[in-house]
């Protein structure tokens, strides 16, 4: 069984940037990437919790093992300016439309990373945390906004399906980053 919450503890942010490592591209295969899909950029606590505070992650825990088996970032705007490869892609929202309309001038939030845990991928643990996110932000936030790379075609897949739009597209860097 897993239940669906926010982070509301040290030990949940713990939880978080232990399963975030696990699955960051630099420490995955080139198999693990394609099968499993990968995280691309690396959240400090500090930054974690100052993102958790005025937005909580969602969180998945399996409340046999009482284990956390996937997260959904939640960042404001003017929160996630501090991830340099999260303020790149606010600087690029701010210059597209989106139905005739500056993506700009919608209220929104970052929602990234997610990341479901080897083993309960495919079991609709990223559905429930999305059904949560909506219950939790969608009175607050016309929109909630994402980057997945190019490359990730997991994680593509899994959005595509329930219901986001690609309003953009760039081509990813080579592993490795910056």
């Amino acid at each position: 069984m897993i239940s669906f919450t926010t982070a509301q503890s040290e030990e949940d942010l713990l939880n978080i940037i232990s399963l975030m490592k696990s699955n960051l591209r630099k420490n995955l295969s080139l198999d693990q990437q394609t099968s499993g899909g990968f995280l691309s950029i690396e959240c400090a606590y500090d930054v974690l919790r100052k993102m958790n505070q005025p937005a909580p992650s969602v969180i998945a825990t399996d409340t046999t093992s009482n284990k956390l088996v996937g997260y959904a970032l939640a960042s404001l705007p003017e929160i996630a300016v501090e991830l340099p490869d999260i303020a790149k892609l606010i600087l690029l929202i701010n210059t597209l439309d989106y139905k005739g309309k500056p993506l700009r001038d919608n209220t929104y939030y970052i929602l990234g990373q997610i990341c479901v845990a080897d083993g309960y991928r495919g079991q609709m643990v990223f559905d429930g945390m999305l059904q949560k996110h909506r219950e939790l932000y969608s009175d607050r936030y016309e929109m909630m906004i994402t980057c997945i790379s190019n490359k990730n075609v997991r994680s593509l897949r899994a959005h595509a399906r329930v219901g986001f739009e690609t309003i953009y597209t760039f081509n990813d860097l080579p592993a490795g980053g910056m």
